[in-house]
């Protein structure tokens, strides 16, 4: 019997310094991911976002501090541990092209192979369960090379999920992306974290996909968070227009009542 739910789990990142080719990047973060939540995390280019998401999965070592996960530090965790507990969509990935679909996702079962490192019929039972809940079940046999942009980011977090780890880590999973993709990733985040009651983070640089599609959001300046909590709590005139050097102006969404992020065009 497949297993379909990884059993819910918080991420902790605590005073969290980090420093990458011996420059300093991250200071001092705090920050929590609670199951069934989307965290974003937002800041100028070079605040520390990528950085923040790669030290979170165990990939960049922690300077000071520590990041916990079911009750362990994940620096101190092998990396098949680590895939285990944490998922990671990266920025910029480069797929092999000629897999297909169903090959690549299959690749998220690495971490639980056995010593000949062959597939059992769970690990395809979770690949195919995780195509069908991202909606790519209809290109398990297409190579990567004739996938688009979304149906490629739809590829990637499939084969995340084939993992079975309850945190979700994910790195501007809607760079490059038209609106419609955008929308379709984000919207498939958000109900992926409801419904498999799964920690997210994710990156992003659009202010108003934070808005609409968080339930957190942690402001990042120069590697430090300078706020957190709701969107309407962060999402502001004042804070935004400090933190980007740029005046802009929050208003209400006329539909949803979210705060809407609109640049000054002056």
């Amino acid at each position: 019997m497949v297993k379909e739910k990884p059993s819910p789990l918080s991420l902790k990142i605590e005073k969290l310094s980090v420093a990458y080719n011996g420059r300093p990047v991250l200071h001092d973060v705090n920050l929590e991911l609670c199951p069934g939540k989307v965290t974003a995390v937002i800041g100028p280019n070079g605040a520390g976002k990528s950085t923040l998401i790669r030290s979170a999965s165990g990939v960049l070592p922690a300077e000071k501090g520590r990041v916990m996960v079911d009750g362990k530090n994940i620096h101190s965790l092998s990396p098949e541990q680590r895939a285990r507990h944490v998922a990671v969509v990266p920025q910029a990935v480069q797929l092999p092209e000629t897999f297909t679909v169903y090959e690549t996702v299959l690749m998220g079962r690495i971490s639980y192979l056995g010593w000949f490192g062959q597939e059992s019929e769970r690990d395809h039972q979770i690949a195919q369960l995780s195509m069908q809940r991202t909606g790519i079940d209809a290109l398990a046999d297409r190579r990567i090379g004739e996938l688009s942009g979304g149906e490629r980011q739809r590829v990637l977090i499939a084969r995340a999920l084939a993992q079975s780890a309850p945190v979700l880590l994910m790195d501007e999973p809607t760079s490059h992306l038209d609106l419609r993709h955008q929308s379709g990733v984000l919207s498939l985040v958000r109900s992926l974290a409801e419904q498999e009651n799964l920690a997210v983070l994710v990156a992003l640089h659009d202010l108003n996909l934070a808005s609409l599609y968080a339930d957190e959001v942690a402001l990042l300046v120069d590697g430090k968070i300078c706020i957190g909590g709701s969107p309407q709590k962060v999402l502001t005139t004042h804070v935004l227009s400090q933190a980007y050097g740029v005046h802009v102006e929050v208003i209400p969404h006329p539909i949803y009542g979210i705060p809407l992020v609109l640049p000054d065009g002056r």
